[in-house]
């Protein structure tokens, strides 16, 4: 990876930071400031060539919301998904409709996923 594609990839996760979609930011208002358990969690964190919405890699676990723009593009999230667990992360994926609509079961899964 070159310093000019890192470089770019950091401004683009600032920039993700800056506009959260609504699932991503009702998540992070309970995974901030190891609020969720102790786990220290970043958001927008650049891992690779992808940037993971949420990341907890004290636990190698990631967090996807997948809201609209994702439709159509399950090839291109299987080998995202594929690239970060060939790393040891684990990845966990919610609908933002999931987030939005059961935010305690989302919780839920995650605390169970900590505790892997």
């Amino acid at each position: 990876m070159s310093k000019g594609s890192t470089r770019r990839r950091r401004k683009h996760a600032r920039a993700l930071r800056k506009e959260p979609t609504p699932g991503e930011q009702r998540l992070w208002f309970h995974l901030r400031n190891r609020s969720f358990h102790g786990a220290k969690f970043r958001r927008q964190y650049p891992i690779g060539p992808y940037i993971a919405d949420f990341c907890c890699w004290e636990k190698k676990l990631i967090i996807e919301v997948d809201g609209d723009s994702h439709a159509g593009k399950e090839d291109q999230d299987r080998e995202r998904q594929d690239w970060i667990t060939s790393r040891g992360y684990r990845v966990i994926r919610f609908r933002e409709s999931e987030v939005a609509g059961d935010l305690q079961a989302v919780l839920a899964s995650i605390w169970c996923a900590l505790e892997e």
